[in-house]
């Protein structure tokens, strides 16, 4: 099964995930901040956890300007495990399911083998959302080695934000 692109510019489906701490966390419905959405493929991933602690490192500047989630297809163990690893600060969702994955445009792969993981997973993906739950930026991978660089991507975003941008790539 293929995924479909997803449409910038629209409401992005309402969808929520399970947090570390027992709550939720919802996409796609209006609330009063942006949110960026990063998926990433989960505990076997090395790639990952560089991408992760990298995020982490630059965290406070990232939420001074916007929400951020981060989820996987992982089991609620498998992120407690990294999340205790490698003290990530932010929100670390779990259990992403295939239907999400994707509604969200998300290449899903099979896991190579056992030692890799035993589950479907998502690919790598990026999303902002406008806090009227529409999807304003949507950068998705089809492999663990293709990221955006959170610098620029931050920069980007801040300027979308203050200058209130139109959506791009609707022609």
């Amino acid at each position: 099964m293929s995924a479909t692109k997803p449409r910038v510019g629209e409401p992005i489906d309402e969808t929520s995930f399970e947090l570390l701490d027992g709550s939720k966390v919802s996409i796609g419905q209006a609330k009063d901040r942006w949110t960026m959405l990063f998926v990433y493929r989960g505990r076997h991933c090395p790639r990952c956890k560089r991408f992760l602690n990298k995020l982490n490192a630059v965290l406070t500047d990232w939420t001074k300007v916007l929400d951020v989630i981060v989820v996987s297809a992982d089991t609620q163990n498998k992120a407690k495990a990294d999340k205790e690893e490698f003290n990530w600060e932010f929100d670390l969702a779990y259990g992403m399911t295939e239907q999400q994955m994707r509604s969200l445009g998300l290449y899903v792969s099979q896991p190579l083998s056992e030692a890799e993981t035993t589950d479907i997973f998502a690919e790598p993906g990026t999303f902002a959302i406008r806090p009227n739950g529409t999807l304003m930026l949507v950068d998705i991978s089809n492999g663990p080695a293709a990221r955006p660089d959170l610098t620029e991507l931050l920069d980007g975003m801040i300027f979308n934000i203050t200058n209130d941008r139109p959506v791009r790539g609707t022609a």
